[in-house]
């Protein structure tokens, strides 16, 4: 009898087909636990995440089917480049002066004081000008005048109670007690 026989196979052409199946099965799930080893760190940032999905690939094929069913879509390369040509669809936005309102994100101009759809003020005019400034400036760029954060507009002073009381003496807002 034969020393390596598995699943009591007395062939030994049978028995070493058996072996060699056997052998070529443990080296493809090895070769899969590496495979979702490396696959998880191209689409994988969190290194618990990458451990857990490797770990999981130890149980034999089916921990693999699992991650391929749950794993990202996309590597992280993939993400930081669509990421980076996103910022650069915006910067080239800004330079061609294309801008969205802040409150409706409705298209404005750069010049724009007020957003059309809103109504909302967008920026302040010059007082020297009125061309839109930006509310970083400290001098009009246009007319060179000197840009003073203006108080907001002073309203006329309200009343006293004292200088509103009826001329009986009593208070405003207060009827006299009867009694």
């Amino acid at each position: 009898m034969d020393a390596f026989a598995v699943f009591g196979i007395s062939n030994s052409g049978v028995n070493t087909a058996v072996n060699l199946l056997i052998v070529f099965l443990v080296v493809i799930w090895l070769a899969l636990v590496y495979w979702t080893y490396a696959d998880a760190r191209r689409r994988v940032a969190d290194p618990m995440l990458i451990g857990c999905a490797t770990v999981a690939s130890f149980f034999p094929f089916v921990g693999t089917i699992i991650y391929m069913i749950v794993r990202p879509p996309e590597y992280l390369d993939d993400v930081r480049e669509r990421e980076l040509e996103m910022q650069a669809a915006e910067a080239r936005l800004a330079q061609l002066g294309y801008q969205l309102c802040p409150h409706c994100d409705y298209e404005v101009e750069k010049d724009f004081l007020r957003c059309p759809s809103c109504m909302r003020k967008l920026k302040d005019p010059c007082i020297a000008c009125g061309r839109p400034l930006d509310p970083s400036w400290k001098i009009c760029p246009f007319c060179e005048a000197e840009i003073n954060v203006a108080a907001p507009a002073s309203r006329r002073p309200r009343r006293r109670r004292e200088e509103a009381a009826p001329a009986g003496g009593a208070e405003a807002g207060t009827q006299p007690y009867p009694g």
